[in-house]
């Protein structure tokens, strides 16, 4: 091997550069350094006096620099001036962030530190796209105390395909998008077509970006097909949001070179679990399995083995796996399929705890005390083998139904199903001392006929098994958290943190109109939540109460400093339990490894500033795939719901607005809207504190949480949009409702029902 070239002053004074030394062959100052000796300057530098200060003078180092100060001017660390000069973005009093564009023309920069987003006019908008990294200042501060923004500079553009509807007036085309935050038409030159035909679902390339004076402008690159056609609402997905579904050549190459099963070599330094009748619980249609679980009585308490699937054996740092994974970041589930993080040979197969073979997996084990407290964590390399693939439905019918042929069947497995069982209950009361918030929500799932078309919306309903599984997760995570913590490196933490000032004041506005107190000040805890929710049990407007309590909670995010998460009441919270399926939890593991063989946070392979911007991108990740997923499970609802125009359904206001009330069905878990112009004839005033809507002259009123019977008036595929109007006893004019239902439906494109 060559030997490895050094710079005497960035290996004095540089203190990471033997991390920099240890990743590359040819190391340069690292980003640190780099930063710091430009805040010395206090002034902007040209990349020739940067390489002067470091004291770079050959070819190879000048390159690596010149990538290095470019990486950094993406990821909003630097900004380039008009002369070409680099200088810190803090200094310059700017703010970098990600542009979140709205249907309506305007937009916001959400900035990177987390402060308050910067609100930008349709006349900033119109130099940038959705999800585009820019550095802006703030104009302007109007009347409600809102930051306006002005784009200095477009660092990143990230919007490269656009995919929509290919329509046509006059001898122009456009592609309308299908995503809405991507408030302009892509404009088509005839040249560019490339076959395509008005009335198709395409993907547009980008070939000349929005300026001040000009649209986007693209060519055809993919006829995806008719508008109705089956599967299409995922193949949008997928292409609207930019999720990478298709595998590299370099990553096909690194899969095919991994072993089919595990080897002899693998087990070396392993503590071997093959005998321990560990199990998975999962549920029916699953094909991946991160996790598996065994509870041992002990004189104390319980032993609680969680081992989770060792996908850090295999997915090497800086592989072309790893590499993909990052930038998947994770699996993303949809009705009909699934795009995963890591090939199938791993994600289903070397990786996947399977009935029956060796896997390699890393085991926390737990003593856990008769009180449910947490007295000793460990965590360790292993090899296990799974004693039975078991699924949710299964084990709540032996545990809690008593079904004898099923505990006939698993009569070997039984007792130590049992013991989880009574393990999970200690956990549960832990919990609820802890004063954790468990929220009553209900998911969907679509069943699809032999022309994979919806047949059926069926609510997901979580049982007793579901619990049992989630407690040993929640376990495992706090305790890889606190081993990070105790050892002092901040990988990736799991945080999510209190209600923000404003909606807390709203939220206790609503609860004193209802005579419900919410204690901790102007800080509650998860405890404070809980006890609502308790005090509400039993009263109609339970869902009510719920609905608002969620909606005043802040997001859950992926970051390397410790805040706690709020919602579980923890005060240390990472995920350690689906590697297969989060690139975080791949980073935990690879953390935990490192402390284990002696390492610790001045030589682990990530910096801070890589560690957080793995963080980032995570969180990234995971909003991308719920607004991927919402959008197709809002589609097939539409498509579903096309089928039963005119009949009517029972349900719950589950919003209200200041142009009419959103409804969710009872057995369907849909939603729909009832237009303001839908209801009765009067003047409805808007009271966004209480949520409800009041008619100005017969005083009637509708509001959040209320059961209401409605009727569906029409159904518009291309906004994913349902109408509702009233139906039976809630009808006050029918004649008016579907006057209204009638109108905007004539104003939408009619959708071609599928072949």
């Amino acid at each position: 091997m060559a030997k490895r070239k050094t710079n005497r002053k960035s290996a004095q004074q540089d203190p990471h550069f033997q991390r920099e030394a240890q990743k590359y062959d040819n190391p340069i100052p690292s980003r640190e350094f780099i930063l710091e000796r430009l805040r010395e300057q206090g002034a902007p530098l040209t990349q020739e006096r940067i390489a002067e200060l470091l004291e770079l003078d050959d070819e190879d180092r000048l390159e690596a620099l010149r990538r290095r100060l470019i990486a950094m001017t993406r990821d909003g660390q630097l900004i380039r001036n008009r002369k070409r000069e680099y200088c810190l973005v803090d200094q310059a009093d700017l703010i970098t962030g990600r542009i979140i564009g709205h249907k309506d023309g305007f937009g916001f920069v959400q900035p990177d530190d987390g402060s308050d987003d910067l609100f930008l006019s349709p006349y900033q908008m119109r130099l940038v796209m959705h999800d585009d990294r820019v550095v802006a200042r703030v104009a302007d501060v109007d009347h409600r105390g809102r930051r306006e923004g002005r784009i200095v500079e477009v660092l990143e553009r990230n919007t490269q395909y656009v995919v929509g509807r290919l329509l046509e007036d006059a001898g122009v085309h456009v592609v309308v998008p299908d995503f809405k935050r991507i408030g302009k038409d892509i404009l088509i030159p005839p040249e560019e077509l490339n076959g395509a035909e008005a009335g198709q679902m395409v993907s547009a390339e980008l070939i000349e970006q929005p300026s001040k004076h000009r649209p986007p402008v693209g060519r055809i690159a993919e006829i995806l097909g008719d508008h109705m056609a089956p599967g299409m609402e995922t193949d949008v997905a997928i292409r609207t949001h930019g999720i990478p579904a298709e595998w590299p050549d370099e990553v096909l190459r690194e899969t095919k070179r991994l072993p089919e099963e595990v080897r002899e070599r693998d087990l070396e330094g392993r503590k071997d679990l093959r005998k321990l009748p560990l199990v998975t619980i999962d549920g029916a249609d699953a094909r991946d399995f991160d996790d598996a679980v065994l509870a041992k009585r002990t004189p104390s308490g319980w032993k609680l083995y969680v081992c989770i699937a060792d996908v850090s054996h295999y997915v090497r740092p800086d592989s072309p796996l790893d590499e993909e994974a990052r930038l998947r970041g994770t699996s993303v589930y949809f009705p009909s399929r699934v795009v995963p993080m890591l090939p199938e040979k791993l994600s289903n197969g070397l990786c996947s705890i399977n009935p029956d073979v060796d896997r390699l997996c890393m085991c926390c084990e737990l003593l856990i005390k008769k009180d449910g407290s947490v007295l000793r964590s460990t965590f360790y390399p292993a090899v296990m083998r799974s004693h039975a693939r078991l699924i949710y439905d299964d084990v709540a019918a032996m545990l809690i139904d008593g079904d004898k042929a099923l505990k006939k069947k698993y009569s070997g497995l039984f007792p130590h199903l049992k013991e989880l069982h009574a393990l999970y209950r200690v956990l549960l009361k832990r919990r609820q001392a802890r004063g954790a918030i468990d929220f009553d929500t209900v998911e969907t799932r679509f069943e699809f006929d032999d022309q994979k078309k919806v047949e059926r919306v069926v609510p997901v309903v979580r049982n007793e098994a579901h619990r049992i599984i989630e407690e040993c997760m929640l376990a495992a995570n706090v305790a890889a958290a606190n081993f990070l913590l105790k050892r002092k490196l901040p990988v990736v933490f799991r945080n999510h943190e209190g209600p923000k000032p404003e909606k807390l004041e709203a939220l206790r506005t609503f609860l004193n109109e209802l005579g419900i107190p919410l204690g901790g000040g102007d800080k509650p805890q998860a405890k404070d939540y809980a006890e609502v929710l308790k005090q509400a049990e039993g009263r109609p407007d339970y869902h009510l109460i719920q609905t608002v309590l969620l909606r005043s909670m802040s997001q859950a995010v992926y970051g390397t400093e410790n805040l706690g998460h709020f919602g579980l009441a923890f005060p240390a919270y990472t995920h350690f339990t689906s590697p297969i399926r989060r690139y975080p939890d791949l980073m935990v593991h690879r953390g935990i490894k490192h402390l284990l063989s002696g390492g610790n946070a001045d030589d682990f392979d990530y910096s801070p500033t890589e560690l957080a911007l793995i963080a980032e991108t995570s969180s990234a990740a995971e909003r991308r795939a719920d607004e991927a997923t919402r959008d197709v499970s809002d589609w097939l609802k539409c498509e579903f719901m096309q089928d039963h125009l005119g009949e009517e359904f029972d349900g719950i206001i589950s919003s209200v607005t200041s142009f009419g009330l959103f409804v969710r069905l009872d057995d369907l878990n849909l939603e729909g809207l009832v237009h303001i112009t839908a209801l009765e004839n009067d003047y409805f005033h808007f009271d966004p504190v209480h949520h409800r809507l009041t008619g100005e002259r017969t005083g009637h009123t509708y509001q959040l949480g209320e059961s209401i019977r409605v009727r569906v008036a029409a159904v518009n595929l291309d906004e994913r949009k349902i109408d509702f109007a009233l139906a039976g006893a809630d009808a006050v004019g029918e004649t008016g409702a579907d006057a209204a239902a009638k109108k905007r439906k004539s104003r939408r494109r009619k959708p071609r029902k599928r072949d």
